[in-house]
């Protein structure tokens, strides 16, 4: 199964910059080493954008959790990066009750 909606899926610039791709976020800073060593830059941080995005559209749901505010996914397989080695990760991802867009809550290497 594909991240329901994956179309409209939402990965906002801040998730982006001030987390995922920054060295002094105190839970960030290790995300930031990961995904800088296949290319990824704050500066350029829509290019991180587009390969979750397209992870989203391109692999399958590995699990699922249903929560009373809403359902989270975690999708597993194979991110485009700049560098083109292209590493195996773990996108989580939460679309809220009520809503339709999933909304980027994180990413980490498939272990």
């Amino acid at each position: 199964m594909k991240l329901p909606h994956h179309e409209q899926a939402v990965v906002p610039e801040r998730k982006v910059v001030a987390y995922l791709l920054s060295f002094t976020h105190p839970d960030g800073k290790s995300k930031a080493a990961f995904f800088s060593r296949f290319g990824f830059t704050a500066e350029h941080w829509e290019e991180l954008v587009d390969a979750f995005q397209r992870h989203a559209a391109e692999n399958d749901v590995a699990t699922t959790e249903d929560t009373p505010y809403g359902t989270s996914y975690i999708v597993e397989g194979r991110l485009h990066t700049p560098d083109g080695r292209d590493p195996a990760v773990r996108v989580v991802w939460f679309v809220e009750q009520g809503q339709e867009a999933p909304r980027l809550v994180t990413s980490y290497p498939e272990k």
